[in-house]
C-alpha cells in the first residue's frame, strides 16, 4: 500500500486541510494565553487554571457529545464547534483592543471565561471529529489516515507555537489573536466543503443513558483498549510539563516569548519527524511492548526536562518527548478505530477524550498546583517519576497488551 494512498480522497483532504488550520489557531491561541495570563498574574497557578477552565465543561459534555455523535450527522456537529471555537477567538481579539477594559477591570478573569466556552465547544468537537473521520476513508486505509491527520496535526503544532511567539513578539498581542480568527475561519470553510455523509445504524439500546452506558461498557471490557487509553492518561497527567513552559521560558531558561515559542514547538517537531516516520514505516510486530516503552521514554524527558537549564538540552528533551508520545497517540487510536464498532464510535471517543484529551488540561492545573506547592522544577520531575510508575503497573497488569503483535 502507498503512503499517500489516502490522500487521494478528495474528503479526506479538506478534513486535514480544517484540521491543520484549527491547530494551527489553537496553538498560537495557546502560546498568547498562556503568556498574557502570566504576565497579569506572575503566578504558575494561574497557568494550571487556564487548563482546568476549558477542561471542566469539556468533561461535562463529553458523553453527552459522544452519544450526539452516534446518533447526529456528525458533519453539523462539527460545523457547529469550529464556528463556536471562531467566536472564542473573535472575542479574545476584541479584549486586545483599545477600546475594550475588560482586562484592566478584571484582570485575567474574561480571558478564563472565553475558555470556559471554548471548553464546551471542544467537548462536543472532539468525538465528532473521531467518528467522522473513518467516513471519510476505507477501512483498510485507516491506519494510513491515522497516521496522516496525525502528521498534519503535529506539523501545525509545530509551526503554531513559533509562528505565535514570533508575531507576539514581533507584531503584539491584536495582531496575533487576528491571525487566530481568520485561521480558525478558514479551518471552517474546509470543514463545509466535504460532502455530507450518512450516520451508521443506530445501535439497539434504548433512551440516552443506555447508549452512554453501553459505550462505557464496551471500552471498559475491553482490555486493550483500556489500557491504552489509560498509559496516555496518566502519562499527560502526570508528565506533562507545557502547562509550566512561560515559567521556564521567563524565569528559568530566561528566553522570551520567542523562546517560549519555540519550547512549545519542540514537542510537536519530534511528533512530527516521528509521524512522518510511522507513515512511511509502519509499526509490523510487538506494537504492545513498543507502546510500554515509548510512554516510559515520555517519562524519562520529562526529568530531564525538569533538571535542565540550558535552552537546548531542554528543547533537545522536549523534542524526544514529542517522539514518544506520537508512537503512543498512533498506536491508540488505530486500535480504537479498528476494535470499535462504527456506531458506537463517537461514544468511545468521548471516553477517550475524557482519560486523555482533557487529562491535558488537568495535568495542567496538577502541575500548576504543585508547582505552586513544591516548585516548578520538582513538579515536572515528579510527573515524570509518576509516568515511569504508570508504565511498570500497566506492564504487569495487562497481560492482552504486553503480548499484543498487531494493530489487526
Amino acid at each position: 500500500m502507498s503512503a499517500y494512498a489516502v490522500l487521494k480522497i478528495q474528503d479526506f483532504r479538506f478534513f486535514i486541510l480544517a484540521r491543520l488550520c484549527i491547530t494551527l489557531a489553537v496553538q498560537i491561541q495557546a502560546v498568547v494565553v498562556g503568556w498574557q495570563v502570566y504576565e497579569i498574574t506572575k503566578d504558575p497557578l494561574s497557568l494550571g487554571l487556564i487548563g482546568l477552565a476549558e477542561a471542566i465543561p469539556a468533561i461535562g459534555v463529553s458523553l453527552y457529545a459522544g452519544h450526539l455523535a452516534d446518533i447526529t450527522e456528525r458533519k453539523k456537529i462539527i460545523i457547529a464547534c469550529a464556528a463556536l471555537l471562531a467566536s472564542c477567538s473573535t472575542m479574545l481579539f476584541f479584549f486586545t483592543l483599545e477600546v475594550s477594559s475588560f482586562i484592566v477591570l478584571y484582570g485575567a478573569i474574561p480571558i478564563y471565561m472565553v475558555i470556559f466556552i471554548s471548553g464546551i465547544a471542544r467537548g462536543f468537537l472532539s468525538p465528532a471529529n473521531f467518528s467522522f473521520m473513518p467516513q471519510l476513508v476505507p477501512r483498510e486505509l485507516y491506519t494510513n489516515a491515522i497516521s496522516w491527520n496525525s502528521t498534519i496535526w503535529e506539523g501545525a503544532s509545530v509551526a503554531g507555537p513559533a509562528l505565535g511567539g514570533f508575531l507576539y513578539g514581533w507584531f503584539g498581542i491584536s495582531t496575533t489573536y487576528l491571525v487566530d480568527v481568520l485561521l480558525m475561519l478558514a479551518g471552517l470553510s474546509f470543514y463545509m466543503f466535504i460532502k455530507n455523509k450518512p450516520l451508521p445504524a443506530i445501535t439497539e439500546e434504548q433512551g440516552m443513558i443506555e447508549k452512554i452506558r453501553a459505550g462505557l461498557k464496551f471500552v471498559f471490557k475491553n482490555q486493550i483498549v483500556l489500557s491504552a487509553i489509560s498509559l496516555d492518561l496518566f502519562a499527560v497527567l502526570f508528565g506533562g510539563a507545557v502547562a509550566l513552559l512561560p515559567v521556564f521560558a521567563s524565569d528559568i531558561l530566561m528566553v522570551g516569548p520567542q523562546g517560549l515559542g519555540v519550547l512549545r514547538a519542540a514537542p510537536a517537531i519530534g511528533a512530527l519527524l516521528m509521524a512522518v516516520y510511522l507513515t512511511h514505516n509502519p509499526i509490523k510486530k510487538n506494537i504492545g511492548k513498543i507502546l510500554l516503552w515509548c510512554v516510559a521514554g515520555f517519562g524519562i524527558c520529562m526529568i530531564g526536562f525538569g533538571l535542565s537549564n540550558m535552552f537546548w538540552i531542554s528543547f533537545a528533551l522536549l523534542v524526544g518527548s514529542g517522539m514518544f508520545d506520537c508512537v503512543s497517540v498512533i498506536v491508540r487510536m488505530a486500535l480504537i478505530h479498528t476494535l470499535t464498532p462504527e456506531n458506537m464510535k463517537g461514544r468511545v471517543a468521548a471516553v477517550n477524550s475524557i482519560f486523555v484529551g482533557s487529562s491535558n488540561e488537568i495535568g495542567a492545573f496538577e502541575s500548576g498546583l504543585v508547582a505552586k506547592l513544591m516548585g516548578v522544577v520538582n513538579s515536572v520531575v515528579l510527573g515524570g517519576i509518576m509516568t515511569l510508575l504508570v508504565v511498570g503497573v500497566t506492564a504487569r497488569k495487562a497481560n492482552q497488551l504486553v503480548r499484543l503483535e498487531k494493530v489487526e
